[in-house]
């Protein structure tokens, strides 16, 4: 799986332009091939149905997963940013769920995850957001395993508004920066240990789209 932008022509110029790397390989590049099913996301205006591609050198083939979906969950990027915000302000999962119409456990789902890993998840975006070369103010603890992660990712999204400017990113969210910076895998299984991302969509793309 590949994150992209969400725009489909800007995600075909690039598959063209031979602009995608492989993640399987190190001198590989992606080129189209098909799609993926469709996807019914809740909080998306109607099925999402990702490219495909395949590599011009070893032939794997990888999904295009655009950015404002997380890696193997079936809910906007956004609506789950926004749920794992709620829980670091000391809301419980079950008025979480019931305000924004998704299942309790669900929720304490997300969030069990984020707090699992909470302690990488934080080096991983204050790492990014050093690695941009402007002024980074570290978060103090909130003393919140979800909060504390969430602060991190501020701060990268922070760094990345510095780095790129508006008008190079766009109306870029925290949101969105969590799932560029993270290739979609926030939540996915195995993240962030040893995750070095092949390529990532750059976030001046990714959540301008």
């Amino acid at each position: 799986m590949v994150t992209v932008e969400v725009d489909p022509a800007r995600v075909e110029s690039r598959l063209l332009s031979g602009d995608l790397a492989c993640p399987s390989c190190p001198s590989g590049v992606l080129g189209g091939w098909g799609h993926a099913r469709p996807r019914r996301i809740v909080g998306a205006p109607g099925p999402i149905r990702p490219r495909r591609s395949r590599c011009r050198g070893c032939a794997a083939t990888h999904v295009l997963l655009p950015v404002v979906l997380l890696l193997r969950r079936a809910y906007l990027g956004e609506l789950i940013y926004e749920a794992l915000q709620s829980a670091a302000a000391g809301s419980g999962h079950r008025s979480i769920g019931a305000a924004l119409g998704v299942p309790a456990t669900t929720v304490r789902g997300w969030i069990r995850v984020l707090a699992s890993r909470a302690g990488a998840v934080r080096n991983h975006f204050l790492t990014i957001a050093v690695a941009t070369g402007v002024e980074v103010h570290v978060p103090k603890a909130t003393g919140s395993r979800c909060g504390d992660a969430l602060a991190a990712i501020g701060a990268a999204h922070s760094a990345v508004g510095s780095r790129f400017g508006a008008d190079s990113v766009g109306a870029v969210t925290a949101a969105g920066v969590s799932v560029a910076l993270s290739g979609g895998r926030l939540l996915a299984p195995g993240w962030p240990a040893g995750c070095a991302l092949a390529d990532p969509t750059p976030v001046a793309s990714a959540c301008a789209g």
